[in-house]
């Protein structure tokens, strides 16, 4: 069952909330999920980000997928990213982040900064969503913090420049995972959501 939901903020954030109960009610744990890019069509539909709800919810684990604001070059989308997961957090015991490729960083540069969550997954994340923002930096904080987190990423990916961030990943002993796939997953989506759940529900069930 899904439900629209606005997120309080400064900036038009809207997203979809995905519950494990065929009633509507909420589990006590949610994950959030950020989309692509969204000047390439990346959207809350998405999907990945679909295919990482089913998993999920078929766990007993509500997804919350959300859409940015108004493009602000990867800055007031790190920010949408933070607003979502606050409202997640006042709902929810326990709260996992998600994200894919350009959401994939903005899921990773968001949970540097929050301690409180469960785990993070990123799927074929970009190194850096501008100059200033960098998903390897975020992947030292986070392993600072002690946040579980998983990077999923394409062997045959050209799209993304993922390298680095899958190799600092091994470099801190955080655990990554490729997939023989572009970067889009065309034909693997439902495989991609099964190992993004496999992660994240667990720990969200046991935090």
């Amino acid at each position: 069952m899904s439900d629209t939901v606005l997120i309080p903020g400064g900036r038009d954030v809207r997203a979809t909330l995905d519950t494990a109960a065929s009633d509507g009610s909420r589990a006590d744990a949610a994950v959030v999920a950020c989309p692509p890019h969204p000047q390439q069509r990346g959207h809350r539909g998405d999907e990945r980000l679909v295919a990482a709800s089913d998993a999920l919810t078929d766990r007993g684990v509500d997804c919350l997928r959300f859409d940015y604001g108004d493009w602000d070059e990867g800055y007031g989308e790190s920010t949408d990213a933070d607003a979502a997961v606050s409202w997640a957090v006042e709902r929810y015991d326990r709260v996992g982040l998600f994200g894919f490729s350009f959401g994939g960083t903005v899921a990773l540069v968001a949970a540097a900064s929050r301690p409180d969550l469960a785990g993070v997954c990123a799927l074929a994340p970009t190194a850096r969503l501008n100059p200033d923002v960098d998903a390897v930096a975020a992947l030292d904080g986070l392993a600072e913090l002690g946040v579980p987190v998983r990077v999923l990423y394409a062997t045959r990916d050209s799209t993304a420049d993922w390298e680095p961030v899958v190799e600092r990943a091994g470099e801190l002993g955080i655990e990554t995972e490729g997939f023989e796939s572009d970067h889009f997953f065309v034909g693997r989506a439902g495989r991609v959501g099964e190992a993004v759940a496999a992660f994240l529900a667990p720990r969200l069930r046991d935090a």
